[in-house]
């Protein structure tokens, strides 16, 4: 019997939602689709993060970046950009958020991993325009000046770029 009170209550809304949707001009439901989205995101990353699970609330969190228009100009892709080259990072043992004031570059860089950094092809033959392009893109991004806590990024961004120019000559 529960079933059919349900199964008739969810007919009734498709049918209250798809009649809406009939009437509404597509720049209206567009607008309400971006609203209810941002505020469910919001909704679930403040439930998250009171529950104390709020490293659970950052997927919603990123899910909702792109539809807010920043100042900043951030968006998912460059966020996850940012995410693997820390990952890389960390996996090579060269940045850890633990003891990012330690001084963890014991060892050079190897040419690929340079080239990884840098988000280019260690196949390709590039121009010292094209480095320097992308040297700049990730800068914006990790500058010291940006966020005092990521000089030590910074400081390996640079190193790679010194690797991979000096690759080029």
């Amino acid at each position: 019997m529960n079933i059919f009170f349900i199964t008739l209550i969810i007919f009734v809304l498709v049918y209250l939602i798809l009649n809406w949707f009939i009437k509404t001009s597509s720049k209206k439901i567009s607008k309400v689709v971006r609203s209810i989205t941002i505020a469910l995101a919001v909704i679930l990353a403040i439930i998250m993060a009171y529950a104390g699970r709020y490293i659970f609330s950052l997927p919603f969190m990123l899910m909702i970046l792109p539809l807010i228009k920043t100042k900043a100009g951030l968006s998912l892709f460059k966020i996850l950009r940012l995410w693997s080259l820390l990952r890389l990072l960390k996996n090579s043992g060269r940045f850890n958020f633990s003891n990012f004031n330690k001084n963890l570059n014991t060892q050079s860089i190897s040419l690929d991993e340079a080239y990884k950094i840098l988000n280019l092809d260690s196949k390709k033959k590039y121009k010292k325009e094209d480095v320097l392009k992308s040297y700049k893109k990730i800068m914006k991004k990790i500058h010291p000046d940006v966020s005092p806590e990521l000089s030590r990024l910074a400081a390996i961004v640079n190193e790679a770029k010194e690797i991979v120019l000096k690759d080029l000559t």
